[in-house]
């Protein structure tokens, strides 16, 4: 029909969800969520909506993340369950802090997270079982975020336990 329908994204704060709404107030909800990765200093945040299988790493295509020594480690999530899971869903990710290493493992860990929630919350939980259980038995830390921090350095020392070298005379 001819109608000129504006549309304009609008955002509920009490239950998270995103409403496209057009100039006749019709509500479509958009199927997404928003689940975060860390690791050590790094934090990726992963925006999961339905889609065509599109995964952008801050605007850039996850075949092309650098550096491409550590590509296979993001893509861990994909050949282990399989491109048929991520055909449904386009996952956009945003990583700040860290070095080159945490924000892979960070990436790696919001990107598998993201989409145990998506099946959770719109699939089955079967399905949502099965992919956890796939993850964890592989790598526990694709699902559960490392503790481990670097220690402060103490005085009389170079670093966090190491001493300076005594002498008696």
């Amino acid at each position: 029909s001819g109608i000129n329908a504006e549309y304009e994204v609008v955002s509920t704060q009490s239950t998270g969800h995103y409403y496209i709404t057009n100039n006749l107030s019709r509500e479509i909800m958009v199927k997404s969520v928003q689940v975060f990765g860390r690791k050590k200093t790094a934090t990726a945040v992963a925006y999961t909506k339905e889609g065509n299988g599109m995964i952008k790493v801050n605007g850039v295509p996850i075949d092309l993340l650098e550096p491409s020594a550590l590509r296979y480690k993001v893509l861990e999530p994909i050949l282990l369950l399989g491109k048929k899971r991520f055909e449904g869903v386009d996952i956009r990710i945003r990583v700040r802090g860290g070095g080159a290493t945490a924000r892979v493992y960070a990436i790696r860990q919001s990107i598998s997270k993201s989409l145990v929630a998506y099946y959770q919350k719109f699939v089955d939980e079967t399905s949502k079982k099965e992919i956890k259980d796939i993850l964890l038995n592989y790598d526990k830390s694709m699902l559960v975020a490392d503790p481990r921090r670097c220690e402060p350095k103490k005085f009389g020392g170079p670093g966090a336990r190491a001493k300076y070298q005594k002498s008696y005379r």
